[in-house]
């Protein structure tokens, strides 16, 4: 629980749907590293919309969410849980891959969430997280002006709770004693109050900038 709202309340807020240029970031950062096997874990998998993407690389993929969207895939399995509040229900290192897409902003502590996906990732497996990026010129401009990042504004609250800096990202990552780290881009980004996006070649060009959303992916250390 978050203030009055309930954790039901607080997903349906996002609808359980990331867009198209944030699983495409995603799908980008697992290709650049020839990253497949046998499992994926997508916690705060929502409606499962990243299983499409990943389906013809992983053997299994495992859903954990607070809440069972509609449109779940029937192929993957689900696991219900309360991402601020419980254990991930899954023995430990036995994932290829955990993706946490755009849902550290959504808890009450990003730290304790991020060493649980770590916990869960098998050696040498991968942590993959997505989060709106404050950095961008449209996060930047509503700071300036309303006091607020973008994606932390009233109306996103109680759903987004915690704005999360490339910076924060990477000091969370050498915390939790990730290597091979690496911060990447959505290459999508809205022009600052307007509905309009920015040409592809300029959001390719200066990524940071021109990005909506960020990406971290590291690799869990070998015990070799």
């Amino acid at each position: 629980m978050t203030g009055t709202a309930s954790v039901q309340e607080r997903a349906s807020q996002s609808q359980g749907i990331s867009n198209d240029a944030i699983l495409g970031m995603v799908v980008r950062a697992l290709d650049g590293r020839n990253i497949s096997g046998g499992s994926v874990v997508d916690v705060g998998c929502g409606a499962g919309n990243l299983y499409s993407r990943v389906r013809g690389r992983f053997a299994r993929y495992v859903g954990v969410d607070a809440v069972r969207y509609e449109g779940f895939p029937t192929e993957g399995e689900f696991c219900r849980l309360d991402l601020d509040g419980g254990r991930l229900p899954l023995p430990d290192g036995s994932a290829d891959v955990v993706a946490a897409v755009e849902v550290i902003e959504h808890l009450e502590n990003p730290r304790e969430f991020m060493r649980s996906l770590v916990l869960l990732a098998a050696p040498d497996g991968w942590i993959v997280v997505t989060t709106p990026n404050q950095l961008s010129l449209l996060s930047l401009a509503t700071l300036a002006i309303k006091q607020r990042f973008q994606a932390f504004q009233d109306v996103h609250y109680p759903a987004h709770l915690t704005a999360l800096l490339e910076v924060d990202l990477r000091r969370i990552a050498a915390e939790c004693g990730l290597v091979n780290v690496a911060i990447e881009y959505s290459c999508s980004g809205r022009i600052p109050f307007t509905a309009r996006h920015y040409p592809k070649w300029m959001s390719r060009r200066w990524p940071r900038a021109f990005s909506d959303n960020v990406l971290l992916i590291g690799q869990r250390k070998s015990t070799k």
